[in-house]
């Protein structure tokens, strides 16, 4: 890292009310005190002063400077933040006074990952303050705050003291091999190892709740032409979103809009009516409905209460042979209860298939469906939830590991053998956490950043 002084303006663009320039580095102070009225004895940790800030004879503007004294700062550096007006020409004119006095502009990320490289947080919760900016739901946030917090990491150290205790007994093993000592109970090294694969396989499989809260749950609307697909789109997002016709084949395309709900953002996909036909337009709005429903986490598959319970099943039949959804959750939609308030319903289905009768245009039924998302997707209290596919990638690595462990300890391998193992186990849990790391690693990680941040 390089030892210099950097600066950025840490505020979206734009005009607004106020802008905020941060400056990080050894010549922070120095920097500012050049174009501040204010002398250094004002210069108290974490507390605001104003101050006029100077372009020569000439005041740019009146200003508010708060400071904060390394190592007790966001990135363990002296950090100085001047919150002024949000005219673009000031903040670009105070911006190039300071890169014109010494100091260098911010890279995309660049005051975090100095925050990193201090030890001023690891790097999983460096990731969790781009997660956090980047946030756009109650659940998306909370889950960037538990991880930035420190959750994860201290569910990552615990398996971490677990490898260096079992690397221990085997290399203690290694120091008495001469005298053929055997430390370690093999079999009680395989309880070990049931657990720690137990939970890490845990931790692995909830990525795909993690990405879908974090990212946005995709939930593919899909049935028959004329079922409601559009009306019940439009229902959800309160906006006339999707054109409603009696003619069918009306939706080619897909159609798309989020709307979050108690706190989790769901993406909506409204998808053409998936039937045979001849026209190569609508055809093709057939097959971009199946990929949509590949693609989803949920399926939305709606019916028309009117029909046959036969005609229902065959359809849903027909549509499973399409779609996989084994690892969907699908809900079976009776629509137009409005109309057919008593109907049959499809007998015998899987477990990770559900029913609910609604009427998408009289609006009945839509709470429960609400209800029955946000149940699905909610998050559990004081539960570690992986969001992060660096991490998860990390995961399937340390179960590689675990796998090549077990099957070293049931072939009774020299100690030395099995201990490569295991530290390769804990070079990937390194990974996570940034104890073992790489510059391409770090590039790819805040490349992603706003520059201010």
């Amino acid at each position: 890292m390089r030892n210099d002084t950097i600066v950025a303006i840490s505020t979206p663009p734009g005009v607004g009310g106020i802008a905020v320039l941060r400056i990080s580095g050894p010549e922070a102070v120095a920097l500012a005190l050049r174009h501040i009225s204010q002398s250094a004895a004002v210069m108290q940790p974490r507390k605001a002063f104003y101050a006029l800030f100077r372009l020569g004879h000439e005041v740019l503007d009146e200003v508010v400077v708060t400071f904060f004294q390394g190592p007790h700062s966001y990135t363990g550096e002296d950090v100085l933040e001047i919150s002024c007006h949000g005219s673009f020409y000031v903040q670009q004119r105070m911006l190039q006074a300071l890169v014109d006095d010494g100091s260098r502009l911010a890279e995309h990320g660049e005051f975090t990952l100095r925050a990193f490289l201090n030890g001023r947080m690891n790097l999983s919760q460096a990731e969790a303050v781009g997660d956090l900016i980047q946030s756009t739901s109650q659940a998306s946030h909370q889950l960037a705050i538990r991880q930035m917090r420190g959750d994860f990491t201290q569910l990552i150290e615990k398996l971490r003291n677990r490898f260096v205790e079992l690397a221990s007994l085997l290399e203690l093993e290694l120091d008495f091999s001469e005298e053929d000592v055997e430390f370690a109970n093999r079999t009680e090294l395989l309880q070990l190892l049931d657990q720690i694969e137990h939970e890490v396989a845990s931790l692995r499989d909830t990525f795909r709740l993690g990405n879908a809260i974090r990212e946005g749950v995709p939930v593919a609307i899909i049935g028959r032409p004329n079922v409601g697909k559009s009306t019940l789109l439009n229902a959800l997002v309160g906006d006339e979103r999707a054109i409603v016709s009696d003619i069918p084949g009306t939706t080619r395309d897909t159609i798309e809009d989020s709307v979050t709900i108690q706190g989790i953002r769901f993406r909506f996909i409204d998808t053409a009516g998936i039937r045979q036909s001849s026209d190569v337009i609508e055809s093709e709005g057939v097959q971009r409905s199946f990929r949509a429903a590949k693609q989803a986490q949920v399926v939305l598959f709606m019916l028309d209460a009117g029909q046959s319970v036969e005609q229902m099943r065959a359809d849903f039949e027909e549509f499973s042979t399409h779609v996989p959804l084994e690892d969907k959750r699908v809900v079976l939609l009776y629509n137009k209860m409005d109309i057919h308030e008593q109907h049959g319903q499809v007998e015998e289905l899987p477990d990770n298939v559900f029913q609910l009768s609604i009427s998408a245009r009289g609006g009945v039924g839509l709470d429960a469906l609400r209800q029955h998302l946000t149940d699905a997707y909610s998050i559990p209290e004081n539960q570690v939830i992986l969001t992060n596919l660096r991490h998860y990638e990390a995961m399937g690595h340390i179960l590689e590991s675990l796998a090549q462990i077990r099957q070293d300890l049931v072939q009774r391998l020299p100690a030395d053998l099995v201990v490569v193992d295991v530290r390769e186990a804990l070079y990937h849990l390194g990974l996570i956490t940034g104890q073992v790391t790489n510059d391409d690693i770090l590039g790819s990680i805040f490349s992603n950043f706003c520059i201010g941040k």
